[in-house]
């Protein structure tokens, strides 16, 4: 069934930290940043992530990035804006949110927006390299997940059988 709506998560999955790439959980950066305004200078944008997002854009998928953060909510909303910003891909996203730090939080936002649009679950899918955060929250609400293959996870991918993991991101299209 075509999907009519693809969420994204942010660190680890549309960018990542420079130094450390899919070898450590990116959210590292926030224990080392010294404000808001500094996290984008330690990330760069993960290959495919711009082609991806065009492409998507094109076929008339709406396009939502649900990042999780550790910040109260008027500064998260600031980060995650930034990094969008930074990396130029505002046109990309028909919303952006940033998510509490809770790991049913993204499924609550993923219910909430799939209502206001009228979208079914069976519609959806949430892409993001973190089995909790990412792949449990979608799939505990009924929604579908692919999982991004990186060290970090490589433990989670293997004991519990993910069949839906991708490489990189561009390998979403095989799932749509």
């Amino acid at each position: 069934m075509k999907k009519e709506i693809i969420f994204f998560d942010g660190d680890g999955t549309l960018w990542y930290p420079k130094s450390t790439k899919y070898k450590e959980k990116p959210h590292w950066i926030y224990l080392k940043s010294k404000n808001a305004n500094d996290h984008y200078k330690h990330l760069v944008m993960i290959p495919t992530v711009f082609s991806t997002l065009k492409k998507l854009k094109k076929m008339g998928v709406v396009i939502v990035l649900l990042s999780t953060h550790p910040h109260p909510p008027k500064e998260a909303d600031f980060i995650i804006n930034h990094k969008v910003k930074h990396f130029k891909l505002n046109e990309f996203f028909d919303e952006i949110h940033a998510t509490r730090e809770y790991h049913e939080s993204k499924g609550e936002f993923i219910v909430k927006i799939l209502k206001e649009r009228r979208i079914q679950k069976s519609r959806a899918l949430m892409v993001g390299d973190h089995y909790e955060w990412d792949y449990r929250s979608a799939k505990d609400v009924g929604v579908d997940a692919l999982l991004i293959k990186s060290e970090y996870m490589k433990n989670f991918i293997q004991s519990r059988k993910i069949k839906r993991s991708i490489k990189k991101l561009s390998e979403i299209f095989n799932y749509i």
